[in-house]
C-alpha cells in the first residue's frame, strides 16, 4: 500500500550505462538524495536558459508577430482592463483565447513586470515591443512557472513509481526524473518558441500523482486547474473521469463509495466556480458564454498549419474541406476521436489500477492528437507527457519505444522551429537528450571505440561490450525505428541541399507530416496493445 516501504529494491535501471546515470554516481550511496535532485534541476534550468538565448516565435515579424507577442499582450490587457473586458478586447489582434487561469496567471506576471518596467505592458502602445529586458523577464517567468508546477510533479511521480512499482533505489528514481525533465520537445517549445505549456502539463501531472496517492479530491482540483489554464488538457479528461468514476463505483471490497464520489464532485464544481466567479460577478453569466466561444474556436476549420494528424496527413489525397462542410468535419472528427480513445477509457474504467493510468492517458491523448479538431504542431506535447512518463517503467523495450517517439515528436516540430529560427536548438537538444539517455552508446560500440563510453557505475568498470543502444529487442520494431531515422536523415539532407519544387512548395513539410503521422499511429496502436495485455496484471504494492 502507498505509504509503506517496499520490501526489496533494485540497484539498476535501464539508464545504468548512460551518461545521465554516470553524472550522479557520487550520490548513489547517500542516504538523502536532495543534493542529486538539486543538481539535475539546476542542470535542467541551465539548459532552458541556454535555449532561451535564441529567437522566439514571431521575432521581428510584424504586424502580428507570434506567440511571444500573444503572451505579452495578455499581460498587457489583463493589467489595464477590467475583468469583464478581458475576453472581448480587440479580438482581431491577439485576443485572449485561453481559459481563466491563464488570464489570472497573465495578470499576476503583468503586475510583477510592470513594477520593473511599466513600458513593457502599456495598453496598445507596447504592441510588438522587443526590448531585451522584456525578453529576459518573459523567459524567466516560464522557468519559474515550470519550477513551481512541472518539476515537483516529475519528482513526485518518479518517486512513487520507484518506491511502489519498480522498486528501484532513490538515486535511480532521480535518474528517471532527470530523463523526464530533459525531454526536448517541451524545452524547445516553452523556452524557445515561447509558451507556458509547463503550467498546464504540470498541473495535470500533479493531478495524476494525487490519484496515485489516493488523494482523489485533490487530484480533481489539480485537473480542473489544468483545464482552467489551457483547454487542451481535455486530451486527458476522458481517462481521468473514467478512473475517478471507477474508484468511486467499485472500490472493492466495500462497494460503492458515495462519500468519495461527493468529495470528488464537490471539489470539481467548487474549483470551476472559483475560476469563473470573478467573470460572473463583474459581467454576468454571459461572460461564461464568451469565454467558451473564445476557448473553442470551431470556426477555424479542422486544421490550419501542416500537422502530423490523420486529417492533415491524408488531406493530400482527400481534400476534406472541399468535400465536407464544417459541421460534417466536426462530427467526423468527434466520431474518430471517440473510437480512438474508447479502448483506453474502457480498460481504465474496468481495471482502475494505478500502473495502467499512465498508459491509458497516453493512449487517450494520442487519439486526440491524431483525430481531433483543430490540432496544432505544439499539441504533440500533450501525448508526449504521459508517454515520457513511461521512462519510469523498468522495461528496456518500453524505454526504447518512448525514446523513439520522443525523437519523432521533436522531428514533427521541425517546420515550426525552422520558421522560428531555432534550427541550432533543435539539433543540439536532439543530440543532447539522446546522449544523456545512452541512446548514442552504439557510436562508441561500433563506430568510434573509446568515444562517448559511459563512466564507472557503482565503482565498476564498464567495458565497451556492456554499452547498450536503446533499441527494441523485436526485429520488426527495430526495422521500423531504424527506417524512420533513415527517413528523417534523408528529409533533412534533401531539405538542406534542395529547394522544394515550385509547384509543390510544401513538399518537404508534407514528407515530415507523413512520416511523423505514420510513426505516431504505430506508437498509438502499440500503447493500446500494451494496455490491453497489462489490464489483468495485479501488483502487490497496490
Amino acid at each position: 500500500m502507498p505509504g509503506s516501504e517496499p520490501r526489496t529494491r533494485l540497484n539498476v535501471t535501464t539508464f545504468r550505462h548512460s551518461p545521465l546515470s554516470d553524472f550522479l554516481v557520487p550520490f548513489r550511496k547517500a542516504q538523502s538524495q536532495w543534493v542529486a535532485r538539486y543538481i539535475i534541476v539546476l542542470f535542467a534550468v541551465i539548459i532552458r536558459c541556454a535555449v532561451g538565448l535564441g529567437p522566439y516565435s514571431g521575432k521581428g515579424t510584424p504586424p502580428m508577430f507570434g506567440d511571444f507577442e500573444a503572451q505579452r499582450h495578455w499581460l498587457e490587457i489583463t493589467t489595464h482592463l477590467p475583468i469583464k473586458k478581458w475576453y472581448r478586447y480587440d479580438l482581431g489582434y491577439w485576443g485572449l483565447d485561453y481559459p481563466p487561469l491563464t488570464a489570472f496567471h497573465s495578470w499576476f506576471l503583468g503586475k510583477v513586470g510592470g513594477l520593473i518596467d511599466a513600458s513593457w505592458f502599456e495598453l496598445d502602445a507596447s504592441r510588438g515591443i522587443e526590448a531585451e529586458g522584456l525578453k529576459s523577464f518573459m523567459r524567466i517567468t516560464v522557468i519559474l512557472s515550470e519550477l513551481v508546477c512541472y518539476v515537483p510533479g516529475v519528482l513526485w511521480y518518479s518517486r512513487w513509481m520507484g518506491r511502489f512499482y519498480t522498486h528501484i533505489s532513490p538515486i535511480d528514481q532521480t535518474v528517471v526524473a532527470a530523463a523526464i525533465l530533459f525531454q526536448p520537445c517541451l524545452i524547445i517549445i516553452d523556452h524557445g518558441h515561447f509558451q507556458y505549456n509547463c503550467v498546464m502539463l504540470g498541473l495535470a501531472l500533479l493531478s495524476w500523482v494525487s490519484l496515485l496517492y489516493d488523494d482523489y479530491a485533490i487530484g480533481a482540483i489539480f485537473f480542473v486547474l489544468s483545464l482552467g489554464f489551457k483547454q487542451m488538457a481535455l486530451y486527458y479528461a476522458p481517462v481521468v473521469f473514467a478512473y475517478l468514476l471507477s474508484v468511486c463505483c467499485w472500490p472493492l471490497p466495500n462497494g460503492f463509495n458515495i462519500l468519495r464520489l461527493c468529495a470528488v464532485g464537490t471539489a470539481t464544481l467548487s474549483t470551476f466556480a472559483v475560476l469563473l466567479a470573478p467573470f460572473v460577478l463583474t459581467g454576468g453569466f454571459s461572460e461564461i458564454g464568451q469565454i467558451l466561444h473564445r476557448v473553442f474556436p470551431f470556426a477555424r476549420g479542422i486544421f490550419e498549419d501542416k500537422v502530423a494528424s490523420f486529417w492533415c496527413a491524408t488531406n493530400t489525397f482527400v481534400k476534406y474541406r472541399s468535400v465536407f462542410s464544417l459541421a460534417q468535419l466536426q462530427l467526423l472528427s468527434l466520431v474518430f476521436t471517440l473510437i480512438g480513445l474508447l479502448p483506453a477509457v474502457v480498460i481504465i474504467f474496468l481495471h482502475p489500477r494505478k500502473h495502467l493510468l499512465t498508459w491509458a492517458l497516453a493512449g487517450c491523448s494520442w487519439s486526440f492528437y491524431l483525430f481531433s479538431f483543430q490540432v496544432h504542431e505544439k499539441s504533440v506535447l500533450l501525448p508526449l507527457l504521459p508517454t515520457t512518463l513511461l521512462l519510469a517503467e523498468a522495461d528496456h523495450n518500453t524505454v526504447s519505444m518512448v525514446s523513439w517517439i520522443n525523437n519523432i515528436g521533436l522531428f514533427s516540430l521541425w517546420p515550426l522551429l525552422q520558421k522560428d529560427g531555432l534550427a541550432l536548438q533543435y539539433f543540439v537538444l536532439g543530440v543532447l537528450s539522446n546522449w544523456l539517455l545512452g541512446n548514442l552508446n552504439w557510436i562508441s560500440k561500433w563506430l568510434l571505440p573509446g568515444f562517448l563510453i559511459p563512466g564507472p557505475v557503482l565503482g565498476e568498470k564498464v567495458s565497451r561490450q556492456d554499452t547498450q543502444t536503446v533499441i527494441h529487442t523485436h526485429w520488426s520494431w527495430s526495422v521500423i525505428v531504424v527506417t524512420s531515422y533513415i527517413g528523417i536523415a534523408a528529409l533533412h539532407a534533401i531539405e538542406f541541399y534542395l529547394d522544394p519544387p515550385r509547384n509543390y512548395p510544401d513538399l518537404w513539410v508534407i514528407g515530415n507530416v507523413t512520416l511523423s503521422f505514420g510513426c505516431f499511429t504505430l506508437f498509438w496502436l502499440w500503447v493500446n496493445y500494451r494496455l490491453f495485455m497489462m489490464r489483468n496484471k495485479k501488483l502487490k504494492t497496490q
